[in-house]
């Protein structure tokens, strides 16, 4: 892992390490309320029972921060789930009316709590498009003369 990336990880590591231990005994209207957002953008998270999918988003939450934290873990590996995670966040805000304003990109007061997770977006870029930049043994130049 890169120095430049300790910061990144670390913070969003922790940050959503404690979001999903805060969720992991959400009452069944808590959930039932967060799985009905997440219903309105993929249809297929109705079906699950409240509870279920209340306890599926708390160890997702858990296993994303823990797997920021760790150290052995690639940065880029890291950055994809980040990204994942933090797109799915994106895509719900973007896709109910009510988490804009008109121009439908400015976020409402319902959206402020969504539309801040484009930090996160930007992290996981960040971790996926940095690259080592171990220097390369210079090509071989020899040339046989003819």
């Amino acid at each position: 892992m890169k120095l430049s990336h300790i910061p990144l990880r670390l913070a969003t590591g922790a940050f959503i390490l404690n979001a999903g231990y805060s969720k992991r005994n959400l009452d069944k209207d808590s959930a039932a309320q967060m799985q009905g957002m997440g219903a309105k953008v993929y249809p297929q998270l109705a079906w699950m029972e409240p509870e279920t999918f209340g306890k599926l988003l708390s160890y997702a939450e858990m296993t994303l921060g823990a797997t920021l934290l760790a150290p052995f873990v690639p940065s880029r590996l890291a950055g994809l789930g980040l990204g994942l995670f933090s797109g799915s966040l994106l895509t719900m805000y973007r896709r109910i009316p009510d988490m804009t304003l008109e121009d439908g990109i400015r976020p409402s007061q319902q959206g402020t709590a969504l539309a801040k997770d484009v930090w996160m977006f930007g992290i996981a870029l960040a971790l996926l498009l940095d690259r080592n930049r171990a220097k390369s043994p210079a090509p071989n130049r020899t040339s046989t003369g003819a």
